[in-house]
């Protein structure tokens, strides 16, 4: 289901890390408003544990994925690719493999879109239309 949707353009709509083989964990990730005093801060990132995510689908629905950017990652592995969805408020940012194949899609419905990347080693350091920063470390096993 997770590859089907992003070949078409599409996510899941409930918080998590996708990948194709429709497996998912839990994020919790709480994105400030624009307005709100701690706007321009880093962006708060966890993994939590395993859901099903057929239910997660049927019950939360899906969304078109704005693409904002694709960047190829430093070592040559892959891409990182950014953006968002639905009304404004909803991010996500995917892993691509040498070949543009998902290996997992994050989706954060407070985060807002992500708009660009760049690089420390394997650290993605990423920025959603507030200039929040959401720092990823690309060599975790959860997000490898």
């Amino acid at each position: 289901m997770v590859e089907e949707l992003w070949r078409a353009g599409e996510m899941p709509l409930r918080d998590g890390l996708y990948r194709p083989d429709d497996t998912g964990l839990e994020l919790h990730v709480d994105g400030p408003g624009a307005y709100h005093p701690d706007a321009g801060q880093p962006i708060p990132f966890r993994i939590g544990g395993p859901f099903d995510v057929a239910e997660a689908i049927e019950e939360h629905g899906i969304d078109e994925v704005d693409t904002c950017f694709e960047s190829p990652l430093p070592d040559g592995s892959g891409w990182m690719s950014g953006g968002g969805g639905g009304m404004g408020n909803i991010g996500y940012l995917a892993r691509l493999d040498a070949s543009r194949s998902l290996q997992w899609v994050a989706v954060m419905f407070r985060s807002n879109p992500f708009v660009r990347v760049r690089y420390v080693g394997m650290r993605a350091v990423l920025t959603n239309d507030w200039g929040n920063r959401l720092v990823l470390d690309l060599a975790s096993p959860a997000l490898g």
